[in-house]
């Protein structure tokens, strides 16, 4: 048998932000289980913990969606982090990650990590394919600030600035746009979309990833951080953005997001998570 934990990340309530299954020593577990595993949980994310590479860290953790590995993610690593602090692991932490090593600190219940990678900028996706991919028109997507944009500090996404909430909340996806979109602009997370609109620092936003078997994210904060690298560079000036996802799930995620402006942009996420359920694998 082996323990697992869920968290629900980006939340200090139970059943809202982001469920993450850990296993907190995955050391047991066949290499030829970890994706049947994640399928099983079917979260976005699961954690794998192991005993770090170099003993100057605290662990090396790999990170599956249902469908593959993936280098690096925002709930993850903020809900790993917690979980082990949980079982009595004093911070700081760093995790060996697949983008390389990602320190965690601790501030009362939240759990924060910075990231300093360069913000690449894969493709411009054409707007109309976006606002479709989207299920709005093309006037729904504001150009103010920046075009549409696949880019990555760790994981892609393609970035979309929205006029207004309204038009946030009126996104029904197209899975067919998407695929033309993942056909077109390939990348490593198949046209996954993350759409927002902006208040100043308030930031409202949702996640969709149907080819990847997220039909549609509570709390994504690698997507997170790269909003607010490519922000800091198109605003050129330090930013502290309050990012509120999952909202039109049911699962209101608080992301916190604090830039400082440099070459690369230096993003530091933070954010709480909640236990809320723990048993054993029997396989």
């Amino acid at each position: 048998m082996t323990p697992y934990f869920v968290y629900d990340v980006f939340t200090d309530t139970h059943f809202g932000g982001n469920q993450l299954a850990v296993f907190p020593d995955a050391t047991g577990l066949p290499e030829a289980q970890l994706q049947k595993i994640a399928r099983e949980f079917n979260f976005s994310e699961v954690t794998f913990v192991y005993p770090p590479k170099d003993p100057a860290n605290t662990a090396r953790v790999r990170i599956f969606t249902p469908t593959m590995e993936i280098p690096f993610a925002g709930h993850p690593t903020i809900g790993t982090a917690i979980a082990l602090r949980d079982e009595g692991h004093a911070g700081p932490l760093t995790f060996e990650l697949g983008v390389g090593p990602i320190a965690c600190e601790f501030t009362g219940n939240s759990a924060a990590f910075t990231i300093a990678a360069p913000l690449n900028r894969l493709a411009t996706p054409d707007p109309a394919l976006v606002a479709a991919a989207l299920g709005l028109t093309v006037e729904a997507i504001d150009l103010t600030t920046h075009a549409p944009v696949q880019a990555t500090i760790g994981l892609p996404f393609v970035l979309v600035a929205l006029r207004s909430k309204d038009d946030l909340d009126a996104c029904v996806p197209s899975v067919a746009h998407i695929r033309q979109g993942a056909e077109t602009y390939p990348a490593g997370v198949d046209f996954a979309l993350f759409a927002y609109a902006r208040n100043g620092t308030q930031i409202d936003a949702r996640m969709f990833a149907p080819l990847n078997d997220v039909p549609e994210d509570p709390a994504t904060g690698s997507a997170s951080a790269t909003l607010a690298a490519l922000l800091t560079e198109e605003l050129g000036q330090d930013l502290t953005l309050e990012i509120l996802q999952g909202e039109k799930m049911g699962r209101p995620s608080y992301i916190s997001a604090r830039t400082t402006h440099g070459n690369p942009v230096s993003v530091t996420i933070s954010g709480q998570a909640v236990r809320t359920m723990q048993g054993n694998l029997l396989v």
